[in-house]
């Protein structure tokens, strides 16, 4: 049975007011289902593939599918035009079948090209630490293409507008014969558009925007890190001919801090304490990074390299609640200028000390004595 015998619409298993999407969806489904590389040797299933995409080549064509709706079959009939489907649509459309398969990369899709989206535009911003636990808001201005106001993005004069364009008929593809196939490319003379300019806006030479200054305002969250992205949508780059425009990305950076080191949520510091502090004990206070100042209390023999953890007293979470901790690492200083009374008294300390109260000191000696005692044996 031929195709000419059935309704074309039949045959692709669609409404007779199905749009073009639900027309190519089902097409690919029955190509793929009827392919004969799918049935090799299947002699029906080879003459339905022929059938479908003798359908499916008329039924893509506005103009054909319209003269098909008036007419039917006749309309491809000697004497009605249109030059039918024929043998050309079966070659010609097998890289939709590709596609399907594939994506896009071997297949042209059909149709006119949509317009295609703005670029996305990246800003770098230098934020400080302090400014990462507060939040802010802030401005920018950046150059960045916008629609054109004069011809409000459509790239046509004022007045004036847009026509088919006459090499693709409005398809934005043209065919050539290769052989035997039938190779489809983007219409050279409208880029895929299907359409053209009649004349180009002055403004914009045609493009539909135009580089200019813009203004944006910034909100910066509490607790952003380097790294940290904040998109804002439909701030980039305005699309040719009124597409969509693309998004803004700000990628922020946060400076070294003067006091603090930062680690995700947690914040260290290095706090020095005299001798006497670190041995008798004691308490200081220092400044969180909130500006409230935060009392540190130091137990009695603390060693250099010890860390003291403040809880709740970091960074806050980012988009969550709560905060970090502030880690304090103590580093003991040893005195350099002392008085003549501060001496004395070293010295009287000096001559009580058994050794028992540096552990640490006397157990690096005893373990030196022992590896001695074992060399001389």
């Amino acid at each position: 049975m031929s195709a000419t015998e059935i309704d074309y619409y039949e045959l692709l298993e669609v409404e007779r007011d199905a749009d073009d999407k639900t027309i190519k969806s089902s097409y690919r489904r029955l190509a793929m289902r009827f392919h004969p590389d799918k049935n090799p040797g299947c002699g029906d299933s080879e003459s339905r593939f022929k059938q479908i995409s003798e359908a499916y080549d008329c039924l893509k064509d506005p103009q054909k599918r319209a003269a098909y709706d008036r007419y039917g079959h006749a309309a491809f009939q000697q004497g009605m035009g249109g030059g039918g489907p024929g043998m050309g649509a079966e070659f010609g459309d097998i890289g939709d079948i590709f596609e399907s398969i594939f994506g896009s990369a071997f297949g042209g899709g059909g149709g006119r090209q949509q317009a295609r989206r703005g670029a996305d535009l990246r800003y770098d911003m230098e934020v400080s630490l302090d400014e990462a636990f507060h939040g802010k808001s802030t401005e920018i201005t950046i150059e960045v293409s916008q629609g054109c106001e004069p011809c409000h993005g459509s790239g046509a004069e004022p007045g004036t507008g847009k026509r088919t364009c006459n090499m693709c008929a409005g398809h934005g593809k043209v065919r050539a014969q290769q052989g035997f196939f039938v190779v489809e490319r983007t219409c050279p003379t409208c880029h895929g558009r299907g359409e053209v300019i009649e004349k180009p806006c002055r403004a914009c030479g045609g493009e539909g925007r135009v580089d200019r200054p813009q203004t944006l305002e910034v909100e910066i969250p509490p607790g952003v890190d380097s790294g940290t992205r904040i998109r804002l949508a439909g701030k980039g780059e305005a699309g040719p001919f009124g597409a969509p425009p693309g998004d803004l990305y700000i990628f922020l950076h946060v400076k070294r801090h003067k006091v603090f080191e930062r680690d995700g949520t947690s914040l260290l510091t290095r706090v020095p304490i005299t001798f006497t502090t670190a041995a008798l004990g004691g308490s200081i206070d220092i400044p969180g990074i909130d500006g409230e100042a935060i009392t540190l209390d130091i137990p009695a023999g603390i060693q250099s390299g010890k860390q003291l953890r403040k809880r709740g007293a970091g960074m806050p979470v980012l988009q969550g609640r709560g905060r970090g901790d502030l880690v304090i690492e103590i580093t003991v200083e040893t005195p350099t200028k002392l008085s003549a009374r501060q001496k004395e008294l070293l010295r009287e300390l000096q001559s009580t000390e058994t050794g028992d109260e540096c552990p640490g000191s006397k157990s690096f000696f005893d373990r030196i004595k022992e590896a001695w005692n074992d060399l001389t044996e």
